[in-house]
């Protein structure tokens, strides 16, 4: 069991055994709480709702590791599946064709990476700090995008869109299906590639890892441009759920994002992250959000509890070394 233990802390991350832990505790907590929350119904519900928040913390995950932020998130994820709704209206929209929905996906992370890479290319090449040069790309893109479909919805899409985006496979939702996907592509992409090491030394070290011969500007630039095309790919799966495009879809989702980093373990200066922890507080979050709803309390108060789950984080990860070294002190 020890060896067992320490394969799993050493593959996915020290966090996850204790996010297991918090996640099986929530579920006898609301299972004890509401009959109805370990129905398959209620587990059904979650595996919908989740995809959406997953695939943009996913695309928030990779910045934070380089010691960045990534605040366009919501709007790149809305421009992307208005692209793809264009493209879709322009071949016939209700009538459109297989072939028209692959040829606007393409689009759509054809206009994820560029806005995401001329983000990167902003911080990397012009030094410019990755809240103001997120925060102005957010301002543009959602400015374009109100612009363009004069603040309304775009609606009116194929038939067989219903099924990616509320179908299942194997009692899997397609939707679930995508994001376990991209999270195990993250995951081999952050912690088996070279370019998730230099993210990782980027963000510990930028200076030292230049000086390493880490091709630092570079390695930011295409961070971003990957990280602006996971963003493209949640405004797809919201295109598909929602049946219609809309810029303000997601809005709420943007610190909810920050938030399951951080409960993840995502090191908020940079230089550590893992995908696996962070995939399980996700999991958390969006059980708490079911079963506060199925006992009859108001939707702000997820949004509430979410914020003390960040408070109590912050506190105990500053705690611990802090009881650690009391501890060590009474023992001598």
């Amino acid at each position: 069991m020890p060896k067992l233990t320490e394969r799993v802390n050493h593959t996915f991350g020290r966090e996850v055994l204790g996010l297991l832990g918090l996640f099986a505790l929530t579920l006898v907590a609301f299972g004890l709480a509401s009959p109805q929350f370990l129905s398959a119904a209620n587990f059904n519900s979650i595996a919908f709702q989740l995809p959406d928040l997953g695939l943009l913390t996913l695309a928030m995950l990779a910045p934070i590791m380089a010691n960045g932020i990534n605040l366009a998130i919501i709007a790149i994820a809305n421009l992307s599946g208005l692209t793809l709704a264009w493209i879709l209206n322009m071949n016939g929209g209700p009538d459109a064709g297989v072939v028209a929905f692959v040829v606007g996906v393409g689009a759509a992370l054809a206009v994820g990476g560029a806005s995401g890479a001329a983000m990167g290319a902003t911080i990397a090449y012009f030094g410019a700090h990755p809240i103001l040069a997120s925060l102005a790309m957010m301002i543009f893109l959602k400015g374009l995008g109100e612009f363009l479909t004069r603040g309304g919805d775009i609606s009116g899409f194929p038939d067989f869109l219903r099924e990616f985006g509320h179908g299942a496979i194997l009692g899997i939702p397609v939707p679930m299906l995508v994001l376990i996907a991209a999270a195990i592509l993250w995951h081999v992409l952050l912690a088996r590639t070279r370019h998730g090491f230099a993210v990782a030394m980027i963000g510990s070290n930028p200076r030292a890892s230049e000086y390493s011969g880490v091709p630092v500007k570079r390695s930011i630039t295409l961070l971003y441009a990957l990280s602006g095309m996971m963003c493209a790919l949640a405004g797809i799966v919201m295109l598909t759920r929602f049946n219609s495009v809309r810029v303000g879809h997601g809005d709420a989702l943007l610190l909810v994002t920050v938030l399951a980093c951080f409960l993840g373990g995502v090191d908020p200066f940079g230089g550590f992250g893992r995908v696996a922890p962070v995939f399980v507080s996700l999991i958390i979050l969006q059980t708490l959000s079911s079963g506060l709803n199925l006992l009859g309390a108001n939707q702000h108060l997820s949004t509430a509890v979410w914020g003390l789950f960040l408070v109590a984080v912050m506190v105990l990860r500053s705690g611990t070394p802090m009881l650690r070294g009391l501890f060590e002190s009474v023992k001598k």
